[in-house]
Parts: C-alpha cells; sequence; structure tokens
C-alpha cells in the first residue's frame, strides 16, 4: 500500500473526531435533539433514538469504499476505511466501554481511558441540549488526565 492511502486512512480518522465533536454540539444538541435525547435521559432497552446517528457517519463510509473499489481501489477506499475505523473505535470507546451496552471492558487502571470516560459522564450530567461541555471522544480537556492519574496513584 502507498504510504499516501496510509496517510489518508489516518487523516481521515483523526478529521472524523472533529466531525464527531461538531455533530454531537451542534446537531445532536441543537436540531437533532429529538433521536439524542433519549442518550441522555436514558429508558431502559438496549436501543435508544440515538443510534440513528450511526447511519450518518456508517452511509457515507460504506458508499466511498464501495466507489473507491469499483474505481480500482482509489482514494475514496481508504478515506472510507478511516471513517469505518473511527465508527469502530468509537463504538468500542462510547457504547460499550463508557455505556457499558455489552459487558466488556468494565474496569481499567489506563489513565487515558479512565479521562475519556470521566469527561463523557461529565458530560452526561446536562440533561437538557442546551447545557453541556466534553463533546468529543478521543480527544477530552486535560484536566481529566490529571484526575485520571490522581486517582490511580
Amino acid at each position: 500500500m502507498d504510504w499516501i492511502y496510509v496517510l489518508l486512512i489516518f487523516s481521515t480518522f483523526f478529521f472524523m473526531e472533529f466531525m464527531a465533536w461538531f455533530t454531537h454540539k451542534y446537531v445532536m444538541h441543537g436540531i437533532g435533539w429529538y433521536f439524542h435525547k433519549d442518550h441522555h435521559q436514558h429508558k431502559p432497552g438496549f436501543f435508544e433514538k440515538n443510534d440513528v446517528f450511526f447511519l450518518i457517519f456508517a452511509i457515507p463510509s460504506m458508499l466511498l469504499i464501495l466507489f473507491g473499489v469499483l474505481a480500482g481501489n482509489d482514494w475514496r477506499l481508504f478515506m472510507g476505511i478511516g471513517i469505518a475505523l473511527y465508527g469502530a473505535s468509537y463504538f468500542l470507546i462510547h457504547d460499550v466501554f463508557i455505556h457499558q451496552r455489552l459487558p466488556w471492558l468494565k474496569r481499567t487502571d489506563n489513565v487515558y481511558l479512565r479521562a475519556i470516560r470521566k469527561a463523557h459522564k461529565v458530560h452526561h450530567k446536562h440533561l437538557g441540549k442546551e447545557e453541556g461541555e466534553c463533546f468529543g471522544m478521543l480527544l477530552v480537556p486535560i484536566e481529566y488526565f490529571r484526575a485520571a492519574k490522581k486517582a490511580i496513584a
């Protein structure tokens, strides 16, 4: 694989953190609150209306991969892979590790993972759409790393 395609996968993955932050702050906590509300005001059951946002990111990824393969594995394939990898990490970090929607990854002494979990918990203390902080998933303020490091020590 050409190094430019590897770079495209990684840059797309990291760009998706910005897209996730932007979508979370301005769409989910804005016009998309109808779907996102049940994520903050959880009701019993495995699925949430909020799960519809999976499609917002999955559909472009699938289309980029499809059209990239049909065009002889061009740049679209690698952008689609970057989005898909971000989606997989989002699922593992957000749905499995933070919200425990599946019984994996319950405990850790990893400073980074603890910081992410704490920042997300702080985000969820707000039940309304107007309030909030820590809208990202993989990048969180340094204060949460300091708190996680202190809690482990």
